[in-house]
């Protein structure tokens, strides 16, 4: 009795841990009495500013400080933004993962680099099925994404049940699978649903979202349109459906076909031993034997299609890809459309390549988000108490918020949470209660965490203004000046044309160390400390820059 007591009293703790800010690095936190289950463990891409930074990782000391509790994680599909940072998270939080079969197949690879695979716990979950742990029960749904395999996830505990939609859209005739299981959707919403998380990227457009199957009859007219040219289509790795659709064309126009960039390889190569892609014999071909044949009987599938500087598109743009060159008589088609914050490199790539002479053909792409109408069917069937917006930046949101507005929903029961908020709700009321420790740890190389935002500073620093170097050499004992002071900069002025102002910056230094010798300062902190403030004036004063200045003194 005492038991069901402390269970009737218990409410349900949703903490978003990243994702609400931003496009990328999604992962919720469901606490409920002894029990945590975790949807999603995503990585972001690195802002422009964070010089160096390969990815973004959540910081998910929330988790580590509470690892009795934490159950397993749920994974609603295989993209970066959701199963990235799985490799660095498990080495702290491992526990079992959970996801449908071509996502445990892109997880287990990522594992494999990581040398995670044995250590990891991995369950291939079909839609319909459900998982119960600790205090929770969890429901994966059919759904539709730019993806194969995508889910909805049903999250059942004693303070009610929440309906989180994962990336989604409404297509009714997907390339591969089933379509998005709107019944039964329909009859948990019947039941009563006490929240709904819903997907935002595309709440600020309106009608509905078309069904990848259009594209393929795009494809269709373009190779028909180009029977003269070579043809290179740059779109997602993990988006086999669309890889599907330009390989059916590729084979109906009796075209050869190389995939080329590793993800893509990777993706292809998982989707085609799990059974999710068909490709007809003798249609792919090694990137090697391209010139085996003439240019109008290849296509090329690439990564790339958002101008990332390392991914093959690019590499064949500027010129430095060992295999493959762009030519005046190529077609170019980027099938996808640029995530925001990605449009100026993707600009940029646009420009090389016509600077080559190539044809480039734009926005050959359907999302895989939801727009408006889909999202209010969604909200129709699932009838929430509490609405909560998820996925995306502020603006993603905050259009989904007009939406739930529009449908009757008031702003007591439209939670627009931010990550780190520990938010309790039952069927009694909701309320952010606390905040839980969030943010990015960033991943450099083979180092996690180990660049914090200082070291971020330092390199913008470095970036702007350069590094001037001071060096001497003093007697050991005495403190006497016997060589130096010596300057050497990098990143600040062209040495060679910046003799006076090097000069000068010397004998500013030499005057600085003559005064500190009459004063008797032999601190080494305190001569340092001078050098560096009565350099850092006579350089702002002479070039309005402010270089990062390193004192080095050697004791002889």
């Amino acid at each position: 009795m005492s038991k069901l007591n402390s269970e009737t009293h218990s409410k349900l703790k949703i903490i978003p841990l990243g994702g609400l800010e931003q496009i990328g690095m999604n992962i919720t936190a469901f606490e409920y009495a002894d029990s945590i289950i975790v949807v999603d463990c995503g990585i972001a891409f690195p802002e422009d500013d964070m010089l160096g930074i390969d990815l973004c990782i959540p910081d998910v000391s929330y988790l580590v400080e509470h690892i009795d509790k934490v159950k397993g994680f749920f994974i609603t599909h295989g993209h970066e933004d959701h199963i990235g940072a799985l490799p660095y998270v498990l080495k702290d939080v491992n526990v079992p993962v959970y996801a449908t079969k071509l996502t445990v197949g892109l997880i287990e690879r990522k594992l494999q680099e990581h040398n995670l695979l044995t250590t990891t716990k991995r369950n291939v979950v079909k839609h319909g099925q459900t998982v119960s742990l600790g205090d929770f029960r969890v429901e994966f749904i059919q759904t539709n994404h730019s993806i194969t395999d995508a889910s909805a996830l049903a999250i059942y505990c004693p303070a009610g049940v929440v309906v989180h939609t994962g990336d989604f859209k409404v297509d009714y005739t997907p390339i591969f699978g089933d379509p998005i299981d709107l019944q039964r959707i329909g009859e948990i919403g019947k039941k009563g649903v006490l929240a709904l998380m819903c997907d935002s990227t595309n709440a600020e457009r309106e009608g509905f979202t078309k069904s990848e199957r259009t594209i393929g009859v795009v494809f269709d007219t373009l190779f028909a349109e180009h029977t003269s040219n070579r043809l290179v289509v740059a779109t997602f790795a993990s988006n086999v459906d669309r890889v599907q659709q330009i390989i059916n064309s590729a084979y109906k126009y009796g075209r050869k076909v190389v995939l080329e960039g590793r993800s893509m390889t990777n993706v292809i190569e998982i989707a085609q031993e799990l059974g999710y892609i068909q490709i007809p014999e003798n249609t792919l071909i090694d990137v090697d034997e391209l010139r085996n044949y003439p240019d109008e009987k290849t296509v090329i599938i690439t990564t790339g299609s958002q101008g990332e500087s390392m991914a093959a598109l690019s590499r064949m743009a500027t010129s430095v890809h060992k295999k493959i060159a762009i030519k005046p008589n190529d077609t170019i088609i980027l099938s996808a459309s640029p995530i925001p914050g990605n449009e100026k490199a993707v600009s940029k790539i646009i420009n090389e390549l016509e600077a080559k002479g190539a044809e480039v053909i734009l926005d050959v792409h359907v999302s895989g988000h939801a727009c408006s109408e889909e999202i209010k069917l969604i909200y129709s069937l699932v009838r929430p108490k509490y609405a909560i917006p998820v996925h995306g930046e502020f603006r993603h949101r905050h259009a989904q918020e007009k939406i739930a507005r529009a449908l009757g929903y008031d702003s007591k029961h439209i939670l627009m949470i931010r990550s780190g908020d520990i938010l309790e709700l039952d069927e009694k009321g909701a309320a952010v209660t606390g905040r839980a420790h969030v943010g990015s740890v960033f991943v450099d190389g083979l180092g996690v965490g180990d660049v914090g935002n200082v070291v971020i500073r330092d390199r913008q620093h470095l970036a702007e203004d350069g590094i001037v170097i001071i060096v001497l050499v003093l007697e050991k004992g005495t403190g006497q000046l016997l060589a130096g002071p010596d300057i050497v900069s990098r990143g600040f002025v062209y040495v060679r044309e910046a003799d006076a102002l090097l000069e000068d910056s010397t004998d500013i230094l030499q005057e600085s160390l003559d005064s500190l010798a009459d004063a008797g300062i032999t601190d080494w902190g305190k001569i340092k400390n001078t050098l560096r403030d009565n350099l850092s004036s006579y350089l702002w004063k002479e070039t309005r820059r402010r270089p990062m200045i390193i004192p080095i003194i050697m004791e002889v």
